[in-house]
């Protein structure tokens, strides 16, 4: 018995690492909710550097003296509807956690490929990893939202990335203002003639994804102030740097967009720690979709996600909850193969930035393709039909799922929308409407 245990122990481990070592983004469980499947489009993909002139160099800030600026570098990947007919490519020396090893990931997207010729431009998405993370920690949902018609941009934020990780206040101070910067650059491109963004994407339709330190630049670029304390903190953003983002200033208001239109934030930080408060908090202007898991010890829950969700009380917002998962809930890609391993550079498995200690990754990218899908779907490409696929009974564990044999459906049946029997289990989707 004892040699047959441990044969189904190593087969199991066999079989996760062997999936494991194909590095894919792309994978969709048998289970997965409906709208967490491709579309028809088919995707390219390019990466473009650009840079901000004149940025606070915030790393190099002493207090009393003068800032120092410099020209802020991106990289961005891009990934946008093609014009061929073709699938499948890969992304090569990504970087994961450690800073130091290199990998490859695969997917549908194929790289440098003709931009399709649409008749309207698509909707932008703008997606800002945590920190540290780099442009291709949500690339799962990257390469998903853009078989739907969206063009997404991935952005690394320079300080914040695994092979480029600076001080923290350079994070506080500066990731707002390259979420700003990435829409501004991204709509000048759409109107530049001869760039392959020119008449792909409208800008003035922006939708915005941030998780970790990537959402709390959300809660700020959708209208949340921070407080004067969190712009004081010694660990923070140095002599001032983040006082240009304080609620009711003038430069916060100047630094708001119309046209961001609908905003993801999964796992933002910053609650918990004294960044906003509930005047703050009713500053926020752009409707807002929360996830985060019920056991974040990094952003919080209680004091962390789902009480800026209780505060931002001026928009309509959604809390979506993964019961029992930590701060890696939705967003990460599934850990690469690599990643399995200890690094010589970590006092930690790497494996552990990326996964849940209760949940499956590729379940957990699924669901917030699905819902993500749901909701940008309603806001940016104004489809009424994803209205069903969020007004839910908010605890998946008191839907009922009943029907007959030939699928028919039963009057008492009001299981989530898009989800098989039983596949809802563990989460749960609240709604707040603006007050």
């Amino acid at each position: 018995m004892k040699k047959l245990l441990a044969g189904i122990i190593v087969g199991s481990l066999v079989s996760s690492v062997s999936m494991a070592a194909d590095n894919r983004i792309d994978n969709i469980r048998p289970d997965a909710p409906e709208l967490a499947k491709p579309g028809d489009v088919t995707i390219g993909v390019r990466t473009l550097k650009l840079v901000d002139e004149g940025r606070i160099d915030v790393v190099n800030v002493k207090a009393g003296e003068p800032h120092p600026t410099y020209d802020r570098p991106f990289v961005l990947e891009v990934w946008y509807p093609s014009g061929e007919d073709r699938r499948g490519g890969s992304y090569e020396n990504v970087f994961i956690r450690d800073g130091h090893t290199k990998v490859t990931l695969h997917g549908q997207a194929v790289r440098d490929a003709k931009p399709a010729q649409l008749v309207t431009p698509a909707p932008l998405v703008i997606i800002s990893h945590g920190y540290p993370g780099n442009r291709f920690l949500m690339s799962h949902l990257g390469e998903n939202l853009a078989s739907k018609g969206y063009v997404v941009v991935s952005i690394d934020h320079k300080d914040s990335t695994y092979d480029d990780k600076a001080m923290f206040g350079s994070t506080l101070a500066n990731r707002a203002l390259d979420q700003n910067f990435v829409l501004n650059a991204i709509d000048r491109l759409s109107k530049t003639d001869g760039h392959f963004l020119n008449g792909l994407v409208d800008a003035s339709n922006t939708g915005l994804v941030g998780y970790s330190m990537g959402g709390y630049g959300a809660v700020i670029t959708a209208g949340g102030g921070v407080t004067e304390a969190s712009t004081n903190y010694s660990w923070g953003a140095p002599d001032g740097t983040l006082k240009p983002m304080l609620a009711g200033s003038d430069t916060h208001e100047a630094l708001m967009d119309d046209r961001f239109k609908a905003v993801v934030a999964v796992a933002p930080w910053g609650m918990n720690t004294g960044f906003w408060d509930a005047k703050g908090l009713a500053g926020v202007r752009l409707p807002m979709f929360f996830i985060s898991g019920s056991d974040d010890d990094v952003s919080g829950y209680e004091n962390g996600t789902k009480a800026i969700f209780e505060k931002t009380v001026n928009v309509d917002r959604y809390l979506l909850t993964y019961k029992y998962a930590n701060h890696n809930a939705a967003a990460p890609i599934p850990a690469p193969a690599e990643a399995w391993k200890p690094s010589e550079h970590l006092d930690f498995v790497p494996f552990a930035h990326y996964a849940d200690a209760v949940w499956d990754n590729v379940r957990m990218n699924n669901i917030m393709q699905h819902f993500v899908t749901a909701y940008f779907g309603k806001h940016l490409q104004k489809n009424a039909e994803m209205n069903a696929y969020l007004d839910l009974v908010p605890d998946s564990a008191d839907a009922v799922y009943a029907v007959e044999k030939d699928g028919t459906r039963k009057p008492e049946h009001n299981y989530w929308k898009g989800f098989q029997k039983n596949s809802a289990k563990g989460l749960k989707l609240e709604f707040l409407a603006k007050q």
